[in-house]
């Protein structure tokens, strides 16, 4: 039971940077729908820069600056050639994924160690609790630090307010003397580079190796699973180790059940867009007006503001 849940974290943390990424990004009133091509070819240009340096971290920090690029050019569009957001993510996640299949032909194959294991020392001996939590990899950790950091950030600070003040009322943001459209480019930047994390992590720890269509479909559940949080980084979490659960079940479950081999990796998928179904606005409402001090965590609104672009005059 131990070594399932160890595994769940395991397998969830990349999904869990990315939906923490695009609810930053989503709170300032930007969306990145370019996600599924932004992890992709991070994912390749992570594993292409740690393969030829033979330094894991180099990997990273090139996973995220690609990201950080796309989101870059979509804030940029949205902002300054106000152009619809979510047609410049479908047309970036078209080429952003054709990049990765077309620069990473020559990586296709090729082994590297990934990143190294890390127990944390005492708490890794915890009954039960230790070998779940804390005995990863700094890949790991560093999801859990994403998600406790995003949710001080966006609601326990000063800049935090700001951050869903522009994603909320920009006009009135803007009347207070908030630069809108800068925050919008910094946090959408951010968010992306999260989601370039993201694909980092999948082809230097969760997936190790690069292949085409190594990614493919994980940027979309990213994307449902940010509405399912109601863009809360805790509650997309939560989503992501859903989802995780749901992938680890379909993967002991197929030696058991071979004649549905093909079928049960997909199957996550399915049931994550039908947990979506199911959550509702009204539902959440009911809930928070029940328990008002979880009424943040509850709710299920999207920022007023989310795709739409703001102009001084």
């Amino acid at each position: 039971m131990e070594a399932t849940l160890a595994s769940i974290v395991a397998a969830a943390s990349a999904l869990v940077y990315a939906v923490v990424g695009e609810t930053i990004a989503e709170k300032a009133g930007v969306i990145n729908l370019s996600l599924d091509g932004s992890i992709m070819l991070s994912a390749m240009a992570g594993f292409a820069t740690a393969f030829t340096t033979g330094s894991v971290l180099l990997g990273f920090v090139a996973g995220a600056g690609v990201s950080m690029a796309v989101a870059l050019l979509i804030a940029f569009a949205s902002i300054e050639l106000r152009l619809n957001q979510i047609a410049v993510g479908f047309v970036l996640t078209l080429l952003c994924t054709d990049l990765a299949s077309f620069l990473g032909d020559p990586y296709v194959g090729q082994r590297f160690a990934g990143v190294p294991p890390l127990a944390i020392p005492g708490l890794a001996d915890i009954p039960w609790l230790g070998p779940i939590l804390f005995n990863h990899n700094l890949s790991v950790y560093g999801s859990f630090l994403a998600v406790g950091l995003a949710y001080f950030f966006i609601f326990r600070s000063r800049r935090g307010l700001e951050l869903q003040g522009v994603g909320e009322r920009p006009e009135a943001a803007h009347a207070r003397g908030i630069r809108v459209n800068l925050l919008r480019y910094v946090y959408t930047v951010v968010g992306g580079a999260l989601v370039g994390i993201a694909g980092a992590a999948y082809s230097l720890d969760v997936r190790l190796g690069w292949r085409d269509g190594l990614t493919t479909n994980y940027g979309w559940i990213a994307l449902a699973i940010v509405i399912f949080g109601g863009w809360h980084p805790v509650r997309a979490a939560g989503g992501a180790y859903l989802f995780g659960a749901l992938s680890v079940l379909a993967l002991k479950l197929q030696p058991h059940l071979p004649d549905l081999a093909q079928i049960l990796p997909m199957t996550p998928f399915a049931l994550m867009i039908f947990a979506l179904l199911l959550v509702s606005q009204d539902w959440s409402r009911r809930l928070g007006d029940r328990y008002p001090r979880w009424r943040r965590l509850l709710s299920g609104d999207p920022p007023t503001a989310i795709g739409t672009a703001f102009w001084r005059d």
